[in-house]
């Protein structure tokens, strides 16, 4: 199975996941509905108990008895631990049997998960001792474009012990680093606070100090991100819409307006233009095309109809866009950089369209 068709059953698996959580009540249930179907979407034979092993032994010390719920073996030596629970199960205190069973075994790597939260362990902190943090967390339901090729290195043709484990390190403290600036922009505590009073303010930075201008400081992260972003959006926009102005008329008229009636204004040219540079990296920019309509401004793949990525209405009372969802999921937003907030759901209702 080559690395597109592991993708495709991954963003298919995606959808199950969706789909299927509010039906699964059990352990049971959850790992031949979810988690069978993912190890086979990385192209490992879940039927061969030579590489796919399940309640695989792994006594500790004195304790016997002890089985890990899956083992991936290769030349019998099992190389990845899989300790399943339900979907509903909460993860965040259930690596304590990983923790064992990875202790009594030589496999390089534990994998934690609910059948839509995996957690990847390995030992880079102690060999042979499971690190307590993950160096890599995915959930399949929202599975980020950066995780996919990190992901692809645990597919059966291209797992290689030595390449993961040289980037595992860089891979878990960079999304340490970005769940503690995450926690820190969305509520910062007293520590971080006191560290950004340490460069503004030159009184003594007493606990009143610090209740008085956390609101200030959280303010102001969030002002520097959404400038930023702001920024650098607006400069892809400038440029984008300076090459869409100079083509001619002719050409934009054959291509995009159906209706002589109907007057393309300038916001719906720049959506059209942010969604193309959201999505660029997902569906070509050749293949994306905008159609207006009285009611609605259409974003499309293949200057298809029935390929409708994004609708996006602009009324006097308010604007939004709708997806092109099971559920036809609705945002509105005041501001069309606004958009860019929800581009991993415009990415992810995009993937249907992927070639």
């Amino acid at each position: 199975m080559n690395k597109a068709e592991i993708i495709t059953k991954i963003n298919a698996l995606s959808e199950r996941v969706q789909k299927y959580s509010k039906d699964i009540a059990t352990e049971e249930a959850t790992k031949n509905a979810l988690i069978l179907p993912f190890f086979a979407a990385l192209d490992y034979d879940i039927f061969n108990p030579k590489e796919f092993v399940p309640e695989y032994t792994a006594d500790f010390g004195g304790k016997k008895g002890e089985r890990v719920d899956f083992a991936i073996l290769k030349k019998g030596v099992p190389q990845i631990l899989i300790e399943a629970k339900s979907i509903s199960d909460n993860l965040e205190t259930k690596d304590s049997q990983l923790f064992r069973y990875f202790t009594a075994t030589k496999a390089k790597f534990g994998i934690l998960t609910n059948g839509d939260l995996y957690k990847f362990y390995t030992d880079l902190e102690d060999i042979n001792v499971m690190d307590k943090d993950p160096f890599m967390t995915i959930s399949v339901s929202e599975l980020k474009d950066n995780q996919i090729p990190e992901l692809l290195k645990f597919s059966r043709t291209s797992f290689d012990i030595e390449k993961i484990t040289d980037s595992a390190s860089d891979l878990k403290y960079l999304n340490l680093s970005k769940d503690f600036l995450e926690k820190q922009l969305s509520n910062p505590d007293d520590k971080f606070i006191k560290f950004v009073l340490n460069g503004i303010y030159h009184g003594v930075r007493t606990q009143k100090v610090v209740d008085q201008l956390s609101p200030v400081v959280k303010k102001s992260l969030s002002q520097v991100i959404n400038e930023r972003v702001n920024d650098k959006l607006s400069s892809a926009l400038d440029t984008s819409i300076q090459e869409t102005s100079n083509k001619s008329d002719d050409t934009i008229d054959q291509s995009n307006i159906e209706n002589s009636d109907i007057v393309t204004t300038q916001d719906e040219i720049e959506a059209y233009i942010l969604i193309k540079i959201i999505l660029k990296d997902v569906i070509s920019p050749d293949r994306l095309f905008y159609r207006d309509n009285q009611s609605y401004f259409n974003v499309l793949a293949d200057d298809s109809n029935r390929k409708w990525i994004v609708r996006i209405y602009f009324t006097k009372s308010k604007n939004y866009f709708v997806l092109h969802d099971n559920a036809n999921t609705s945002f509105e937003f005041t501001n069309i950089t606004e958009i860019s907030n929800y581009a991993d759901k415009i990415i992810k209702v995009s993937k249907q369209y992927q070639k």
